[in-house]
C-alpha cells in the first residue's frame, strides 16, 4: 500500500510538474502568434511601397492590396484546416518544410509584370502583389489557427481562442510600426532585409513551438485522432460566421474609402480604419466577455448616430466627422466579432472556425474593392455595409417601456410603426434644417431620430427602417439624386461629381473633397483658367510667357488633365501634350460637359496611364514646360516626386526646359522636399505663392519652378515684377527616393488635428 501510495504521489507530482512545464511554455506560442502577426502586417505596407511607382496612392489601390492580403490570408486558413488532420509530429515536419523553402523568395522584390492597359487595375493590382509576397504570406498567415491548434494539443492548456486576441495586438503593432519606425527610418532595401531576418526568427519559434507539443497525447483534431468529433455544425450557423466576418471587412475598406472621398482626405488615414479593425478583435475574443459587452450595449446608439452621416457626399474636411466614421467602424466590428467568438466551435472545430472566419473576409473584400467600383456611382457599400451592421447587431431593447407599459404583444408593432411614422416627419424637417445650414436644429433632430431608434430595438424592422430615414435626411437624399440625375461617376481612381453653380454660372469637377477644375459659362468667361490655374498662379505666368521665354513653337507637356484648364494657356503652333491616368476624366475633357479642350487645343494629344511611364517611354528632349500637377487630393502621388522621377522628368525636358510642380497642400510641407530634389540635381528653383483676391473664381496656390534652364527660370522670375517669386527655403532631409522617402517629418500636425 505504501508502494502505490508511493506511486499515485509520483504521479501528482509529475504531472504538477508537467502542467506547470506547460504553463511555462504559453509564452512560446504568445510570442510566435505576436512574431507572425507583426510580420504579416509590416510587409502589407512595404509592399504596397514597393508597388506605389506603378501604381501611385489611389484609395482603391490600398483596397486591392487588402483584397490580396484576405486572399492570401484565407489560403493560409484553408492550408491550417487541411494540416491539421494530420499528426502534429507530421504537421510541424511539413509546415517548417514550407517554411524554409518560401523563405527562398526572399528577401522581397517586386515582381516583374507588363504595365497594365487602361481599366485592367483591378485584375493587374493583385496579381502583381500576389506574385510579390504570396508565398511567405500564405504560410506566415496560417501561423494564428495553426498555433491555437498546437497550443491545444494538450488537454491542460485549455480555450485555445484567447490567443486570437494577442495575436492581433502583433497585427497593430506591425501596422503602426511601418509608418512611425521602418518608413521614416529604413531604405526600402533595408526594410525588407529586417523582414527577411523576421522570417527567419519566425521559423526558429515555430520549430521550437512543435517541440513543445512533440509529445502531446491529446488528440488536435478529431479527424486525426481516435476521439469522438464533435456535432456537425449546422449551415445557418456558418452562414452567420460568413455575415459576422464579412461585414466588418467590408465596413473596414468602405471607412477608408468614404473618409478619403468625401470627408477628410489626409495622409497615412488608411492606418486608422485598419488598425482599429485589428483591435477590435482584442475585446473581442477577450476571455473576460466585460470588454465585448461595454462595446455591445451602445453600439446601436452610436450605429444611429454616427452611421446617420455614412451617406453624406458634400466633402466637409470635418475631423469631426471623420472620427464619428472611425468609430463608428470599431464599435461594429468589436460588436460584431464579439458574437463570431460567442458561437465559435469546440477546439477540435477551431480550423474550420478560421477558415469560415477568413472566407467571410475575403467575401466583404470583394465586394467592396472589386464589385462596388464597378456597379456603383459613389460609395454606396459603405452605408449597406452599416445597415447590414445594423441587421446583425444582437437586437434585445436598451430599454424594455413596452414591457414596462404592460403593452400588449400585439400592439408592440402598432408602437414601433409608430416611432417610423415619427422619425418621418423629423426627418423632413431636418432636410429643411439642412437647406438653410443651421446646424443647431439639425443636431436635435438626429438626436430626437436617434431616440425613436433606441425606443424601436426589439423589432428589427422598424430600428432598421429607422436608421435608412436618418441617413436619408441627413445627406443621402441630395447623394441619391446626383446619381439619378446622372452626375456623378466613379472609376477605379476615385469617385467624380459634376456640380453646376446657376447663380454664378460656373460647373465644377469634384474628386472627392477636392477642386478638380472650374469652369464658367458666362459671357467672355468660357476659355478663361481658374481655380489653383490662373493668371496669377505660377503656372499661370509661365505659359502665358511661354512664347517669349522659347519662340511661337513652344512645347509644353502637363501630367494631369482635370478639366482641361491649361489647354487654353496654348498659343497658335504652339503643342500641348496631356498626361492621364484615368480615362474617367478624359471623358468629361471631351465629352463637353468642360470645353477646355475643345475651345482651346482640340488636337492636343492626350497619353493615357501613369505619367511617369508614359514620359520614360517618350524620346528625350520632349518639352521646353513640364507642368506636373497630378494631386488627386491631399494625399500626394509621392512616387511623383523621387529622384528617379525628378530624373524621368529631366530626361523629357529639353536643355533649357523648366519643370513646373503644383504642391498645393493642406496637411504637408513639400517646399522643403522640393528644395531637396532641386539641390540634388543642381537646378535653381521658386516658389510662387499666390493669394488672389475677390470672387473671380480663382484659388490659393503654390508653385514651384525649377528645371536646368537657369537662364529661362531667371526671365520668367522677372517677366512682371508685380507678380513675385519667392525662394525655396533650406531642405531639412535629402531628396525622397524610390527606396527612401517618408511624409511623416512634413506633416503639418496642426492642420491634421484641427487646430
Amino acid at each position: 500500500m505504501r508502494g502505490v501510495g508511493r506511486e499515485v504521489t509520483s504521479a501528482a507530482t509529475a504531472q504538477t510538474k508537467g502542467g506547470a512545464a506547460l504553463r511555462s511554455r504559453r509564452w512560446l506560442f504568445v510570442i510566435t502568434l505576436l512574431t507572425g502577426s507583426f510580420l504579416l502586417f509590416l510587409v502589407q505596407p512595404l509592399v504596397a511601397r514597393l508597388a506605389l511607382p506603378l501604381l501611385g496612392g489611389a484609395p482603391n489601390v490600398w483596397n486591392s492590396a487588402m483584397l490580396v492580403y484576405q486572399a492570401l490570408l484565407l489560403g493560409g486558413y484553408a492550408y491550417a484546416y487541411w494540416l491539421t488532420r494530420w499528426p502534429l509530429r507530421k504537421q510541424a515536419i511539413v509546415h517548417i518544410a514550407l517554411l524554409g523553402i518560401a523563405g527562398l523568395t526572399l528577401p522581397i522584390g517586386l515582381a516583374e509584370l507588363p504595365s497594365p492597359a487602361p481599366g485592367w487595375e483591378p485584375l493587374w493590382v493583385p496579381a502583381l502583389l500576389a506574385l510579390t509576397i504570396g508565398p511567405v504570406f500564405f504560410l506566415v498567415s496560417a501561423q494564428a489557427p495553426l498555433m491555437q491548434q498546437w497550443f491545444a494539443a494538450d488537454s491542460r492548456a485549455g480555450d485555445p481562442y484567447w490567443l486570437y486576441a494577442a495575436s492581433n495586438v502583433g497585427s497593430f503593432a506591425g501596422l503602426l510600426a511601418y509608418p512611425l519606425l521602418f518608413e521614416p527610418n529604413l531604405s526600402l532595401q533595408s526594410q525588407s532585409i529586417v523582414w527577411s531576418i523576421g522570417y527567419a526568427l519566425l521559423a526558429a519559434m515555430v520549430a521550437g513551438s512543435a517541440a513543445a507539443r512533440w509529445k502531446a497525447k491529446a488528440p488536435i483534431n478529431a479527424i486525426a485522432e481516435t476521439a469522438a468529433p464533435s456535432e456537425p455544425i449546422p449551415a445557418k450557423r456558418i452562414l452567420l460566421w460568413l455575415a459576422l466576418a464579412a461585414v466588418p471587412s467590408g465596413l473596414m475598406l468602405s471607412t477608408t474609402t468614404h473618409l478619403t472621398t468625401d470627408l477628410f482626405a489626409m495622409p497615412l488615414l488608411w492606418v486608422i480604419p485598419l488598425g482599429l479593425y485589428l483591435l477590435s478583435y482584442v475585446p473581442a475574443f477577450a476571455t473576460d466577455r466585460s470588454f465585448a459587452w461595454a462595446f455591445t450595449r451602445p453600439a446601436p446608439i452610436i450605429l444611429l448616430l454616427a452611421g446617420s452621416m455614412a451617406m453624406v457626399s458634400r466633402g466637409t474636411g470635418n475631423l469631426s466627422s471623420a472620427l464619428a466614421a472611425i468609430v463608428l467602424l470599431f464599435v461594429v466590428a468589436t460588436t460584431l466579432h464579439g458574437r463570431l467568438y460567442d458561437t465559435r466551435p469546440a477546439p477540435d472545430q477551431l480550423t474550420l472556425f478560421y477558415l469560415v472566419m477568413a472566407s467571410g473576409g475575403v467575401l466583404g473584400g470583394i465586394f467592396t474593392a472589386l464589385i462596388a467600383p464597378v456597379v456603383f456611382d459613389w460609395v454606396w457599400e459603405h452605408p449597406l455595409l452599416i445597415i447590414a451592421a445594423g441587421a446583425l447587431l444582437p437586437g434585445q431593447p436598451l430599454i424594455r417601456w413596452m414591457d414596462r407599459l404592460r403593452m400588449h404583444p400585439r400592439t408592440h408593432s402598432l408602437a414601433a410603426a409608430l416611432l417610423v411614422v415619427i422619425s418621418v416627419a423629423l426627418g423632413s424637417f431636418m432636410v429643411s434644417a439642412i437647406e438653410a445650414r443651421d446646424d443647431t436644429p439639425v443636431l436635435l433632430l438626429t438626436v430626437g431620430m436617434a431616440i425613436c431608434g433606441i425606443l424601436a430595438l426589439g423589432k428589427k424592422w422598424a430600428f432598421l427602417m429607422i436608421l435608412v430615414i436618418l441617413m436619408m435626411a441627413r445627406g443621402g437624399l441630395e447623394t441619391l439624386k446626383l446619381t439619378l440625375d446622372g452626375d456623378r461617376s466613379r472609376s477605379y481612381f476615385g469617385v467624380y461629381t459634376v456640380r453646376n453653380y446657376e447663380e454664378t454660372q460656373r460647373r465644377a469637377l469634384l474628386h472627392g473633397t477636392t477642386m478638380h477644375g472650374l469652369q464658367s459659362f458666362a459671357p467672355g468667361m468660357r476659355s478663361q483658367p481658374l481655380t489653383y490655374y490662373g493668371p496669377t498662379s505660377g503656372v499661370g505666368l509661365a505659359l502665358a510667357n511661354v512664347g517669349t521665354l522659347y519662340g511661337p513653337e513652344a512645347s509644353v507637356g502637363v501630367v494631369g488633365l482635370g478639366t482641361g484648364s491649361l489647354a487654353c494657356y496654348r498659343e497658335p503652333d504652339q503643342s500641348f501634350d496631356f498626361f492621364e491616368i484615368d480615362p474617367q476624366v478624359l471623358r468629361y475633357s471631351r465629352g463637353g460637359v468642360f470645353t477646355f479642350l475643345e475651345d482651346c487645343a482640340p488636337e492636343a494629344d492626350i497619353l493615357l496611364g501613369d505619367a511617369r511611364l508614359k514620359l520614360a517611354e517618350l524620346p528625350p528632349s520632349q518639352y521646353d514646360i513640364l507642368v506636373i500637377d497630378a494631386f488627386s487630393s491631399d494625399a500626394i502621388p509621392l512616387h511623383l516626386l523621387t529622384e528617379e522621377a525628378f530624373e524621368t522628368y529631366a530626361r523629357a525636358l529639353k536643355a533649357d526646359g523648366m519643370l513646373l510642380l503644383h504642391i498645393s497642400n493642406r496637411f504637408i510641407e513639400l517646399r522643403p522636399v522640393m528644395a531637396a530634389a532641386a539641390e540634388a540635381r543642381g537646378w535653381d528653383s521658386a516658389i510662387r505663392s499666390d493669394v488672389p483676391g475677390g470672387e473671380d473664381g480663382a484659388s490659393s496656390s503654390d508653385w514651384i519652378v525649377t528645371g536646368p534652364g537657369k537662364a529661362k527660370i531667371a526671365a520668367l522670375r522677372e517677366a512682371d515684377a508685380a507678380m513675385a517669386w519667392d525662394v525655396l527655403p533650406e531642405p531639412e532631409s535629402d531628396a525622397w527616393t524610390d527606396d527612401h522617402a517618408s511624409i511623416l517629418p512634413f506633416i503639418k500636425w496642426e492642420n491634421m488635428l484641427g487646430s
